[in-house]
């Protein structure tokens, strides 16, 4: 397919490479050029403006870092609904609030367009590796439309349900994520101060009952898991920062519907703590810096 990729960051830069593997023809934009220039390398074509991308675009795909930057990508005088073809849809897969979704779906509504959120999960590594998984909120049909396009990129390709359900699977995932990780933070820093061997305690809450993704792959304690961004200074991770907002998205979607998020609003505050101190860019795997008696990991 005839695809414009628009936003090449940390997440959107894989998914449009492993879209080029798979054979399509992608049309790009990026405010940063030199990410626009590494997908051109590659064999993609480059876009002045979203609208330029846009216009002869089989199939629309946007991955930005907020609701605004998809509302000015959208609208904007060059933005995607002054430059593509009727009937064609557009596929966001930011993370960003269900009300806006709901807004920006009318808006392609009124343009002759349909717009389908398909938030992610899985990381910088999956994005890399095509193994991410997409919630995707839309028609059933259009989810059969969009899904094998998807599948070049992901592993796990998951209809929530109509337009909007998939940003609220994705908010409602992450708020399990980062209530979890400030739990084993406060676990995994008790046990060291109370003296046992972190590895021992990482390894015993990984096959009992206090097991989760949160201790078993990404273990906030340097040393535990290898692999985790603890291990390496807490870089190359999802950001403090990225957590904040995801956070915040949730307890705002939770204000509107009414619905208490007693967990949610304490580990926002948490994470909140963590950017005021200026480690927003750091892993959010890092919030055990606040419960280390030395302030350090």
């Amino acid at each position: 397919m005839k695809i414009a990729f628009i936003g090449l960051g940390n997440m959107g830069a894989p998914m449009a490479l492993n879209l080029l593997k798979a054979g399509h023809a992608l049309n790009v934009f990026d405010l940063n050029a030199q990410a626009v220039q590494s997908l051109v390398a590659a064999g993609a074509s480059a876009a002045t403006s979203p609208k330029a991308a846009s216009t002869d675009a089989e199939l629309v795909i946007t991955m930005l870092p907020a609701a605004a930057h998809v509302k000015a990508v959208l609208t904007g005088e060059e933005g995607i609904l002054a430059g593509i073809a009727k009937n064609v849809t557009i596929v966001d897969s930011s993370t960003i609030d269900p009300a806006s979704v709901k807004a920006f779906a009318e808006l392609a509504n009124q343009n002759g367009n349909t717009f389908v959120d398909a938030p992610v999960s899985g990381g910088t590594g999956g994005a890399a590796a095509g193994t991410l998984t997409f919630m995707v909120g839309g028609s059933a049909q259009v989810y059969e439309q969009v899904k094998p396009v998807l599948t070049s990129m992901g592993k796990n390709i998951v209809h929530c349900g109509d337009t909007s359900t998939g940003q609220v699977a994705k908010i409602c995932n992450n708020l399990v994520l980062g209530i979890t990780m400030a739990g084993v933070s406060e676990a995994m820093a008790l046990g060291v101060a109370l003296g046992i061997d972190p590895k021992v305690l990482g390894g015993i809450i990984n096959t009992s009952t206090g097991r989760c993704w949160s201790s078993d792959t990404y273990n906030p304690f340097p040393g535990v898991i290898e692999t985790a961004p603890s291990t390496r200074g807490y870089t190359g991770g999802f950001g403090t920062d990225l957590m904040l907002k995801d956070l915040g998205l949730a307890t705002d979607a939770a204000k509107l519907a009414r619905q208490p998020v007693y967990l949610g609003a304490l580990a926002q505050q948490l994470y909140q703590t963590m950017s005021t101190k200026g480690a927003g860019k750091l892993d959010f795997s890092a919030v055990i810096k606040l419960y280390r008696n030395d302030g350090d990991a």
